[in-house]
């Protein structure tokens, strides 16, 4: 038999953990939270040290994600795309920042406690969003825990800016590796 369709949550703890009621205004909260839901991810043992969140033009939570790919066991539920896929849910929208197909709404930004990977760099193009701001580098990344960013081009920055997609790194940079140290130290487990 094939399965015919496939399943991916986000741990409990999410719900009472994120305030949907508030407004995070300014580049460092947004990233903050991201990086607070990286923590509570490893801390909770629910998925590896990443925590990504969507917020619309009024500064609100539209979705947010944690890594969850060991116990969802799929290689794809990555936090910036689990954040993206609930995004477009409750949106019903492919493309975040089009509120219909080719007229623009937003600005939607994505804040991510570390860069994205390959394959959540192509899910930012494709996902519509305007703005990308960035915690720990994936050089942070391959240093501190064992994970393979894969392959970006060589002037990726350069080529999300081209996309329209702005992009602000290093927010907090220092707490996101703490993080990063903290998973990599303790050994993949989750």
């Amino acid at each position: 038999m094939l399965y015919a369709q496939v399943h991916l949550t986000l741990p409990a703890w999410v719900h009472d953990w994120v305030d949907t009621t508030r407004a995070y205004p300014g580049d460092e909260a947004k990233v903050a939270l991201a990086i607070g839901l990286s923590r509570q991810n490893i801390q909770a043992q629910s998925g590896g040290p990443f925590g990504a969140a969507v917020f619309d033009a009024d500064d609100r939570i539209v979705a947010v994600g944690v890594n969850r790919v060991l116990p969802q066991a799929c290689s794809l539920a990555h936090a910036e795309t689990m954040a993206y896929m609930l995004a477009q849910q409750r949106t019903q929208r492919a493309r975040l920042n089009e509120s219909e197909p080719g007229v623009r709404s937003g600005p939607i930004t994505l804040a991510t406690s570390a860069q994205p990977c390959c394959q959540c760099y192509g899910a930012t193009i494709w996902a519509g969003i305007d703005r990308l701001l960035i915690g720990a580098r994936s050089e942070d990344v391959e240093a501190l825990t064992q994970f393979d960013e894969g392959p970006l081009p060589a002037d990726w920055l350069g080529e999300l800016e081209r996309r329209g997609i702005a992009v602000v790194r290093d927010l907090h940079r220092d707490d996101a590796c703490a993080v990063l140290r903290e998973y990599g130290q303790s050994g993949p487990h989750y």
